[in-house]
């Protein structure tokens, strides 16, 4: 029997195809529906940031400065100038922070909730940043002190900005930074420019060796010197010297202390015998990283003692 001899198949057949044309044409409306509404928001969001002016914000590193620096550790400000373009204030939410030095990490950290910039502002962060010596020289033994070692700072601030979102705004910098080692001292000599018992003016002859990869200019001493076990004080430095890297200078300190203090240890002293001596204190100096005060100490050392009269006879051979 023909198909056209029975109506009620064809009419099953015919609902079917018509429920899932129905069907298919549902979801392309809801679909089509669904996109229309987000083109309709976007293209609201690009007329508001257009009306309204948003946009992202800029920033610079503009300055890396050493605030502080000795034997211990190094403390560095990084100063990062950021420019807001918006109506409104925007949130710095994160700033992380990488030092590295050929490539290996030397400290690294997270400053959360850094601020806020005002609208239509700049803002100066100040991203506060310590290098411990000792924690860099364990893990990388290489790295030697007196030496000069090249650094990269990096940094990445997290900023919330309208329309926009959160948006991350990486900044690099490059430079050098020195690891300080303490000079090496000595009393070679001491020149008496007058002696009595009571009080007796003489000059130290001191020399110091630079041991580090960049020059130092002296500028001035805090110290204490003792003789034959005996303090005889300290004095001030009568004018700054500069000692070129890993070089020597000699320095002369004039100095007034009372030799009957030294009980039987005088006789060795006035008799022009070699002395022992000892050196505690500080030196301040400055370089092309900043000032640095840096320790210096000779134990168990021994000096020769020699009056003016005698200079043109010795010859400095007793250095």
């Amino acid at each position: 029997m023909a198909s056209s001899d029975n109506p009620g198949i064809i009419a099953r057949d015919t609902e079917e195809k018509d429920k899932k044309e129905n069907r298919h044409e549902g979801k392309e409306g809801n679909g089509g529906f669904i996109e229309k509404v987000q083109d309709f928001i976007q293209d609201i969001g690009e007329k508001i940031e257009e009306a309204i002016g948003f946009g992202k914000p800029s920033a610079d590193v503009t300055g890396i400065h050493i605030t502080e620096i000795n034997l211990e550790k190094a403390e560095i400000v990084v100063n990062v100038l950021i420019r807001n373009p918006n109506p409104v204030p925007i949130p710095l939410s994160d700033i992380n922070y990488l030092i590295e030095s050929d490539g290996r990490k030397l400290v690294s950290g997270l400053i959360p909730d850094a601020g806020t910039i005002h609208a239509h502002g700049s803002e100066t962060v100040k991203i506060p940043v310590v290098l411990v010596y000792d924690d860099i020289k364990k893990t990388y033994d290489d790295i030697k002190p007196g030496s000069v070692i090249p650094y990269k700072i990096k940094v990445d601030l997290i900023i919330d900005v309208p329309v926009f979102g959160s948006i991350t705004i990486p900044l690099e910098e490059t430079g050098e930074i020195p690891i300080p080692y303490k000079p090496d001292i000595d009393l070679e000599k001491i020149h008496f420019e007058r002696f009595s018992f009571e009080e007796t003016v003489a000059v130290l002859h001191l020399k110091v060796e630079n041991k580090n990869d960049f020059d130092l200019v002296l500028k001035s001493l805090d110290y204490e010197v003792w003789l034959a076990g005996i303090s005889i004080g300290g004095a001030e430095l009568e004018k700054s010297t500069k000692i070129d890297r890993n070089g020597i200078s000699h320095i002369d300190i004039p100095v007034t202390f009372r030799p009957k203090d030294f009980g039987s240890a005088l006789w060795d002293i006035i008799r022009g015998k070699g002395t022992g001596y000892s050196m505690k204190g500080n030196i301040n100096v400055d370089t092309s990283f900043g000032a640095m005060k840096l320790p210096i100490s000779k134990e168990g050392g021994t000096t020769c003692l020699k009056k003016n009269r005698e200079d043109g006879d010795d010859n400095d051979n007793e250095n």
